[in-house]
């Protein structure tokens, strides 16, 4: 059960700053969009703290738990950075992403978001498993 709490305590954690981010200020806490506006230069102050909280997450984990999160990236870079880009092209195009429908959008029970973490869900499992069988 231990191996849970880290994963858990995020989840709560998440939940707890988009709420306070949508009742504090109205707005809902979609990295896409509020990267998008803080490279926009709407907001900067907001957006750069919201960012600046979410770089800070390792450090923190690192000084409760006594070691950084274990990561391990096993698709080359530059696949990881086409594959990064293709998310922000696609973020752009379904206006979100899975923050920002995933997390508030179900919780208001949008339409949009129900739609959204649809597809993110069903064309994730069918790159997965294409990869898979491709491999």
């Amino acid at each position: 059960m231990s191996a849970y709490w880290p994963s858990l305590i995020g989840g709560m954690l998440l939940g707890l700053s988009a709420i306070t981010l949508l009742l504090l200020d109205g707005r809902i806490a979609g990295i896409s969009g509020i990267v998008g506006r803080l490279l926009g230069g709407g907001q900067v102050t907001l957006n750069a703290a919201f960012v600046i909280g979410l770089l800070c997450g390792p450090p923190l984990y690192a000084l409760v738990f006594g070691h950084f999160p274990n990561v391990t990236i096993a698709a080359p870079w530059p696949l990881t950075l086409v594959a990064g880009l293709a998310v922000g092209i696609g973020t752009r195009m379904g206006s979100g992403c899975t923050s920002g429908h995933g997390i508030l959008g179900l919780a208001r029970f949008s339409t949009r978001s129900f739609a959204a973490t649809a597809s993110f869900l069903v064309v994730g499992m069918a790159v997965a498993t294409l990869m898979e069988v491709l491999q």
